[in-house]
Formats: structure tokens, C-alpha cells, sequence
């Protein structure tokens, strides 16, 4: 659809105009690149999520426009959000699940929020022309448009997913004058790429780690490394990978499709690859990279859990996507959330990210302030 869903009243000319699309191909992939430049996740990738039919969602898309240029632009998305997504396994948990089953609607709200459900943080673009208060000032006019559009999709709950650690010190005063609360979000890890070699690399590392890591990469020897930009009749098998990854994942939101694993690789051709990994012609892992010319982003590891863990393949991958990057002259490897022990062993440093929620109910908001710590998924100490 090309007509915008909702659009703020006329205003005053040279005064901002917020809108919210249906889709991401009403705004055009120019307008929208030119609010998330340096963003890997950017346009392509956000319409390949899109199209990849992921049940339980539905696709929004914020702009700010003045002078009839995009000066601002947010993804969103609708869903029935059950509020235990992010409690630790144990008593808690459990209690929750047992009241659900009784009553399947507890601790589950209608959400509107910010950001995707599939990208690494929750960027918010601005035209690279806006700088300074004015951001600010147009990221109020999001939210306080967004707000009237989750009260129109009788949504109860608002709220804006991973904001990395910069964009909540920049825009928190926005965020707490709205009323939004906080809670810690799972970190993004990272590494530069400041190495001309995977020795000199290696050499960094702690003793114990460096004899670890020279151990393992020997199942190299073992091991064939295909890198491919398509699945071609490997996709099941692809599927069978990341649904026995994702089964033994702590927390689970949402479930992607083969049309999202196809999507990414035909909606970014030179910018996204599959690597993977064999044993005597058997597939037990495969790795979705997503990339631009500086950073290479780890998207998804799935890894027959029983018959790929003695070949070591999640550190064969780790070198793999390394010798990637300095073959290509990429300069950061983000490996992503969760999981961070090997991580931070490996030399990766972690950004904290955020989620920020309203409720409608100024009562039950301040419940949820009260209750939020149990939720919260950040594990930057890990």
C-alpha cells in the first residue's frame, strides 16, 4: 500500500509531519537509507523481514517529514506480548505458566513498540542534516504520534526495543518526560577488527584461552567450510539447524521462517552469505552473516546441538567470520546478543542496550515500574 496508515493532523507549514506506513516500500528505500546511514540493517534487510510471513506480527513504519523531506524515521511493529518472555527459568517462570494455563491471557498485552523484533538494536535514523535538539524534538513528535497510533490498535502497552546505550543517554530526558520506564535489555557484542592476522589476533588473548583456541581450531581438519549466498536445497535442513538452536535458547520471541533465511541472502546480495559447515558431507551448522564495507553482523549460529558441538564448530565459525573480515577489510565483528562468556573470553567488549515501556493505565505503569527488574534480560556482567 502506498498511502500512509495514519497521518498527524496538517500543521503549520515548515512544522514536522509524523506518519505511519504498512509497509516499508511506501517510504522508499533512498528516503529511508539516507535516516540510517552506516546501519547494516537498513532498508533491504527491514523489507525482507517484512515478507517473511512471521506469525504473530504485524509491520509499522514511523516517519517525521518536513519540507517534504524524511528528517525521521522508526520500524515498528504489533504483537500480543506475554511479559514472562524474559524471566529466567525457575520458580518464577514456572508459577507464571502454571497461572496460564488457567488463564491463558495473564501477563500478556497488546504491544506497540519501536524498533524489530529481528534487528540488533533498536536504531532510531534521523536525516544525516539534523543534528543536535532537533533530533530530540522529533523524536518527542514519534513518540507522541506513536502513542496515539498504539491507542488506535488498542494496544496497552508502548514501548521502543534494545536502544543501545548511546541513544539513551542522548534522548532520556525525551523518554523519561513521556513517562517511559527502563529496564536493562541484553548487550551487543563486538570486536575490532585492529589485527592484520588471525596469529596476531590469537596472540592476544589470555595463556589458557590461546591453548583452548589452537586445540579447537585443529577440527578444522575435520571440517569443510562452504560459504554460499544462497540455500538452494539445503534450506530444510537449514530449518531442522536453527529449530533445534532456538529450542535450547533461554528466551524465545520470535520465530523465523525460510522466507526470512531466503529474504535476507536475495534482498542483500554482496551484503549478507550462509556459511556452512560439514562433516563426511553432513551439514551440523550454518551461520547467517549480514554485512556493508566495515562491519560484518553474526545474525544466527544453528548447530545440530548433539553432532556439531565435538567439532567445535561455534569457535570455527568465531575464526571463520574473523578471516572474513580481514580479507575483506572489514574493521568490527558484531556477534550479537547472548552467550556472552566466550564472547568476552574471545576479546569482544559489550554496549549496553535498554527497553523503555509505557503502560496506558497510569496505575498499572506504576505497577510495572515496581515489578520491571524481574524482567529485565541484561546480562552485561557476564
Amino acid at each position: 500500500m502506498s498511502q500512509p496508515l495514519l497521518k498527524a493532523p496538517p500543521q503549520v507549514a515548515g512544522k514536522p509531519v509524523a506518519e505511519v506506513h504498512y509497509s516499508i516500500r511506501a517510504i522508499g528505500r533512498d528516503a529511508w537509507n539516507a535516516c540510517f546511514s552506516g546501519e547494516v540493517e537498513d532498508f533491504d534487510c527491514l523489507l525482507a523481514i517484512e515478507e517473511a510471513g512471521l506469525e504473530g506480527f504485524e509491520w509499522r513504519y514511523v516517519t517525521v517529514t518536513e519540507g517534504g523531506r524524511v528528517s525521521a524515521a522508526v520500524p515498528a511493529f504489533l504483537c500480543l506480548y506475554a511479559l514472562d518472555t524474559t524471566l529466567d527459568e525457575g520458580f518464577l517462570r514456572r508459577s507464571v505458566r502454571n497461572v496460564q494455563r488457567r488463564f491463558p491471557g495473564f501477563l500478556k498485552l497488546r504491544l506497540a513498540c519501536l524498533g524489530s523484533p529481528c534487528t540488533e538494536t533498536g536504531a532510531i535514523g534521523f536525516h544525516p542534516d539534523v543534528s543536535g535538539e532537533h533530533r530530540s524534538l522529533l523524536l518527542a513528535e514519534i513518540l507522541s504520534f506513536f502513542e496515539q497510533v498504539a491507542a488506535t490498535e488498542r494496544c496497552a502497552l508502548v514501548g521502543l526495543k534494545d536502544i543501545p546505550e548511546p541513544a539513551s543517554v542522548e534522548f532520556g530526558e525525551v523518554f523519561a518526560a513521556r513517562g517511559y520506564a527502563a529496564i536493562g535489555g541484553l548487550p551487543t557484542a563486538w570486536l575490532d577488527i585492529d589485527f592484520k592476522t588471525i596469529d596476531e589476533y590469537i596472540a592476544r588473548l589470555s595463556a589458557g584461552t590461546r591453548k583452548d583456541m589452537r586445540r579447537k581450531m585443529k577440527s578444522f581438519e575435520q571440517v569443510r567450510v562452504e560459504i554460499r549466498t544462497d540455500f538452494g536445497e539445503f534450506l530444510p535442513q537449514v530449518m531442522a539447524l536453527y529449530h533445534d538452536t532456538r529450542n535450547r535458547s533461554e528466551f524465545q520471541f520470535e520465530e523465523l521462517t525460510p522466507a526470512y533465511f531466503q529474504g535476507i541472502l536475495g534482498h542483500m546480495p554482496g551484503r549478507s552469505f550462509c556459511a556452512f559447515y560439514f562433516v563426511e558431507e553432513k551439514l551440523l551448522a550454518a551461520n547467517l552473516i549480514l554485512h556493508d564495507e566495515r562491519v560484518a553482523i553474526d545474525k544466527f549460529f544453528c548447530m545440530d546441538g548433539e553432532k556439531g558441538r565435538p567439532y567445535n564448530l561455534y569457535f570455527l565459525s568465531w575464526f571463520t567470520n574473523l578471516r572474513y573480515c580481514l580479507e575483506n577489510g572489514l574493521s568490527r565483528y558484531q556477534s550479537g546478543q547472548a552467550y556472552y562468556e566466550n564472547k568476552v573470553r574471545l576479546g569482544s567488549k559489550l554496549t549496553a542496550n535498554a527497553m523503555y515501556f509505557r503502560h496506558r493505565n497510569p496505575l498499572l505503569q506504576r505497577l510495572l515500574r515496581l515489578v520491571s527488574p524481574l524482567f529485565s534480560t541484561d546480562e552485561a556482567d557476564a
